[in-house]
C-alpha cells in the first residue's frame, strides 16, 4: 500500500451524514426528506461522493467510504425521519 492515507477524501459534514444514510439503506427521495434538501440535491452530493471516492455506483460509497476511512456508517445513528411522515 502507497500513499493510503492521502487517499482519504476530505468530505463535508452534509456527505458523511449522506454516506450514512446511503449505508443505511435510503434512497434519494428519503434522504431528502431527512435531510430537508431536495433529491436532485442528494443526487449531486451523491455524484461528487462516487468521484471522491472513486466508485462507479451509489450503492459502493458505503463500503469505499469504510475502506478508505475505517469508520463503519452502519454504525453511525441515521437523520431522524421528520414528524409525521410523507405527507
Amino acid at each position: 500500500m502507497t500513499g493510503t492515507s492521502e487517499a482519504i477524501p476530505d468530505l463535508t459534514e452534509r456527505q458523511r451524514q449522506i454516506v450514512g444514510l446511503i449505508a443505511h439503506g435510503c434512497s434519494n427521495d428519503e434522504v431528502g426528506l431527512r435531510l430537508g434538501i431536495s433529491p436532485r440535491t442528494v443526487k449531486a452530493h451523491s455524484d461528487a461522493l462516487r468521484q471522491k471516492l472513486g466508485v462507479p455506483r451509489r450503492r459502493h460509497i458505503p463500503a469505499a467510504f469504510r475502506m478508505l476511512t475505517g469508520e463503519d456508517p452502519l454504525s453511525w445513528e441515521p437523520a431522524p425521519a421528520p414528524a409525521g411522515g410523507r405527507g
